[in-house]
């Protein structure tokens, strides 16, 4: 594999990773994570809200804890490299868990231009396209998402830095 290959590799893979730290970020209301994705001077244009990243975070952040969790997920995703410039496309799925119902699903795309600075991508502008909104109800059968596990458990899902995810290593329960 030639050398100007190899480097676009890396970038894709980059890129992808910058994509699933804000959703990482915003899932685990870990601002400082969600807002590491971000140049200082970039501009979220996010439905009902248009602003400077640490508005935009702000603002996830209120929006999000209206749930009593959310799954941001990463789908299909196109990047056109341009050099120190990419312009994707990248699909998304956000659930979120309602206390009482019913929950909320939203379907769209991320429009983002990313631009590499001193060696670093991160989103320089991102426009959200809303494509589908969605109420669903509570199923009957599934538990409670804070009754899934006894709270003492220590695979319980925790919007912070206390989720499992961040422990290194993980420690899962024992039989």
């Amino acid at each position: 594999m030639n050398e100007n290959k190899l480097a676009e590799l890396i970038d894709r893979h980059e890129i992808h990773q910058v994509l699933l730290r804000y959703a990482r970020g915003l899932d685990r209301l870990d601002n400082e994570l969600a807002r590491s994705c971000y140049w200082d001077d970039a501009i979220e244009d996010h439905g009902h809200f248009v602003g400077t990243p640490d508005a935009f975070v702000t603002w996830a952040d209120g929006t999000t804890l209206m749930f009593e969790a959310t799954q941001h997920a990463v789908l299909n995703h196109v990047c056109d490299l341009q050099g120190g410039d990419a312009y994707c496309e990248t699909y998304y799925h956000f659930s979120g868990v309602a206390a009482e119902g019913p929950h909320f699903m939203s379907t769209g795309r991320y429009v983002d231009h990313l631009q590499k600075r001193g060696g670093e991508w991160r989103i320089a502008n991102r426009v959200t396209l809303v494509e589908g909104t969605y109420d669903v109800p509570r199923a009957e059968i599934a538990p409670h998402p804070s009754t899934a596990y006894k709270p003492e458990a220590p695979c319980q899902a925790s919007r912070d830095r206390n989720d499992v995810s961040y422990h290194r290593p993980p420690v899962p329960r024992r039989p």
